[in-house]
């Protein structure tokens, strides 16, 4: 053979090589790991109370309160 198609032959089989490497460490290393599912047990609680148990919305607050309050962003 040629030196031209040896050296052909040694670069196509480092690339097959590092393309084998490749497939081997995808399908194989990573592989996602299977986790153990869990069923936790919370303490039931009571829902929610709702608007209709506790009598409704809070009153309507009047401008005047609103505009006692500090502004909540600094003015520059």
């Amino acid at each position: 053979m040629t030196p031209v198609w040896v050296d052909f032959f040694i670069t196509a089989g480092a690339i097959a090589l590092v393309g084998l490497g490749a497939l081997i460490w995808l399908f194989f290393l990573r592989r996602p790991k299977r986790r153990r599912k869990y069923r936790h047990h919370h303490r039931s609680r009571p829902p929610n109370a709702t608007l209709a148990q506790i009598g409704g919305l809070p009153p309507v607050r009047s401008e005047d309160k609103l505009s006692s309050r500090p502004p909540t962003t600094p003015q520059p």
